[in-house]
């Protein structure tokens, strides 16, 4: 995927630049100056500066892009509502944000808007460095062909989502690419923005990289764009007190980002937003084989999960209802689930389950064994595979799936789009099938069941009578016992009794698949 050459093309879309504000008013006026000097068309571009409850009040300075509207927040206060509250106000259909202490070269806001003219799914980040604000004027920003003319970016200070981005081949080996899309300047499409809910003014701290965690659960592609270059007036907090800086993050984000294990170290934990949903169709299961699959799934290694029940709940009416109830067993299941925070009842399963980053779909009478869910997840973690489908002996399949792999083949189904996959460039236009979009984007493998399915540990066998008449004369003379064994047999004992032939490996596996079943 390409993007026109800077001063080459021909813009389409119209931009609403959001720029939050809380005091400030010199660096503001900075922000404005070079944005009023943006080479992207005048008449595609709008700036709403949005005053958080600044005292005194925002001000509009004299040099500032022609469409620029000041905006007060009257309801709610900090960074994600007035950013909210900024892109309701806005008509673009791309919204840019900005920060107010940031000083952006001229092509900034054509650099990262090219891109949406490609394609819809993208989120563009633009680069940045921290630097002492000296001192210049409005009119110095306004008229300086580039910021060096400005700044001394030789001592300027490198952010780390360059270093990032450097190492991760512009994004492309990068395991979580949303770590780098941490708010001072990024762009997307406005629908985008609107479908995974905006900014949550419930998090104080890291709102910026909890709000790119859904958007990549949402599927995007993050694009890195180096020419769109900015600085930052002053070094961020996280500078000045490191430490204090990711103690007051590690909330907010330890409870909305799973992906962030190491957040999540404190075992009998629960979390605001899970690791995992397993969803079961209980559409013909008996009432035992639910209550089993619940219990197998709550009780295995892997604890951060949420089980969901598809079901026909909705039609169960409220009122007096008998024991010759029809649909008596479905009442008692919501009976038993219903104040369990870890079991949700719903008539259909959701598209997506985003923001929870695995979904495991399965058959409800395959209760999962203890091991199941952690090593089908390190699986697909080793190369970032889309989805996992293991089959199962009787021809069915249990699958876990990416939710963001699964949001990106959603966000093509149908659009007819053109995308880079591991065989090279696939033009998906007219596929709906979700399984062969995402065979193209991540990746789609079949595994055999047994390593998600071990066999039980077999039962010690018996021992022979000569094996017996040993250990029995090795207690007598005070010699121990081998810990869940009995005494250690001399290597003069005779073997045991030759073993019964083993079945051909087809069988044994379908054996092992069944016992594994039996005993979970």
């Amino acid at each position: 995927m390409s993007a026109p050459r800077l001063g080459a093309w021909s813009p389409a879309l119209s931009v609403s630049v959001v720029v939050p504000a809380r005091g400030g008013q010199d660096k503001l006026d900075l922000t404005l100056a070079a944005l009023a000097a943006q080479t992207y068309p005048e008449h595609l571009m709008e700036v709403l500066v949005v005053d958080d409850g600044s005292d005194p009040p925002i001000r509009l300075p004299e040099i500032r892009p022609f469409n620029t509207r000041l905006v007060r927040v009257r309801d709610g206060w900090g960074i994600s509502n007035a950013v909210n509250t900024g892109v309701k106000a806005a008509d673009g259909e791309i919204i840019q944000r900005l920060d107010s202490d940031m000083v952006a070269c001229k092509e900034h806001i054509e650099a990262l808007a090219r891109w949406h003219h490609v394609t819809d799914y993208l989120v563009t980040i633009g680069m940045k460095k921290f630097v002492d604000a000296p001192p210049v004027t409005p009119e110095q920003v306004f008229r300086a062909g580039h910021l060096g003319e400005l700044f001394d970016l030789e001592t300027a200070v490198a952010s780390s989502t360059e270093a990032t981005i450097a190492k991760t081949d512009g994004l492309r080996k990068s395991r979580n690419p949303y770590h780098v899309c941490t708010g001072p300047t990024f762009a997307l499409p406005r629908e985008v923005f609107h479908a995974v809910g905006g900014l949550d003014p419930t998090v104080a701290r890291g709102e910026d990289t909890e709000f790119s965690y859904r958007l990549a659960m949402h599927g995007v592609v993050f694009i890195p764009d180096m020419d769109a270059q900015a600085v930052h007036l002053g070094l961020p907090s996280q500078h000045r007190d490191r430490e204090r800086a990711v103690r007051a993050v590690e909330p907010y984000l330890a409870h909305r980002i799973p992906l962030r294990r190491d957040l999540r170290k404190e075992p009998g934990r629960r979390w605001l937003v899970p690791y995992v949903e397993i969803v079961y169709d209980i559409a013909g299961a008996s009432e035992q084989e639910v209550r089993q699959a619940v219990s197998a799934a709550l009780d295995g290694k892997l604890q951060d999960v949420v089980v969901t029940l598809v079901g026909p709940w909705s039609r169960l009416a409220g009122g007096r209802h008998s024991l010759s109830d029809p649909d008596f067993d479905l009442r008692l299941l919501r009976d038993l689930f219903a104040h369990d925070e870890r079991i949700r009842l719903i008539d259909e399963a959701a598209p997506s389950p985003a923001p929870i980053p695995f979904r495991y779909r399965g058959p409800v009478d395959v209760p999962l064994h203890r091991v199941t869910l952690e090593r089908m997840i390190e699986s697909v973690q080793k190369d970032l595979t889309g989805v996992l489908v293991v089959d199962l002996p009787d021809g069915r399949t249990a699958r876990l799936e990416r939710t963001s792999a699964l949001g990106r083949a959603l966000l093509l189904t149908g659009a007819g789009a053109v995308v880079d996959g591991a065989d090279g460039v696939t033009d998906l236009s007219g596929v709906d099938d979700v399984d062969k979009i995402i065979d193209v984007t991540h990746g789609v493998r079949h595994e055999p069941p047994d390593r998600f399915w071990p066999a039980p540990k077999q039962p010690d066998q018996p021992k022979q009578p000569e094996q017996q008449k040993q250990t029995g004369q090795a207690q007598q003379s005070g010699q121990p016992k081998r810990p869940g064994q009995g005494a250690a047999a001399p290597s003069s004992a005779p073997k045991a009794a030759a073993q019964t032939p083993s079945a051909p490996p087809q069988k044994r596996l379908l054996r092992r698949i069944k016992s594994a079943l039996r005993n979970n």
